[in-house]
């Protein structure tokens, strides 16, 4: 019977760039272009004042796990909860379903006489036939 390896470490991401995963040298090289292009751009006070919190922020995004998460998750749902609304109106019929009612006529919101008197032993039957579902 032939026998084959089965990897153990399949959770882990393979080490591309020296110690670096892609992702993280991804992370990284986009924040050094960035922070070339401004080089150029702006003055160096600027560029200072600007390139503390994009290296900061690729730091994170290449390097920061919460709750064994990358912290792309964690920037995406913070993002996420600002720009959503908060305010959640509970309501038993869904938005799209509701329509406004038509005006009716004031004959129509007179009750009727009843015709039919309904008796203990008539509601007992009724009852019978929800019960029994016929």
């Amino acid at each position: 019977m032939t026998q084959y390896q089965v990897p153990q470490y399949i959770d882990v991401e393979d080490r591309i760039i020296g110690p670096l995963t892609l992702k993280q040298f991804l992370y990284l090289a986009f924040a050094g272009a960035v922070l070339f292009i401004l080089w150029f751009l702006v003055n160096f006070f600027i560029w200072t004042a600007l390139a503390v919190p994009i290296i900061a922020l690729a730091a994170a995004f290449a390097f920061l796990k919460i709750n064994d998460r990358p912290f792309a998750y964690f920037f995406l749902a913070a993002i996420n909860y600002y720009i959503k609304p908060r305010l959640f109106i509970f309501s038993s019929v869904p938005s799209e379903v509701k329509r406004p009612l038509p005006e009716k006529p004031a004959e129509a919101i007179a009750p009727k006489p009843a015709e039919e008197k309904i008796t203990r032993s008539r509601l007992k039957e009724l009852a019978l036939n929800l019960d029994t579902k016929r």
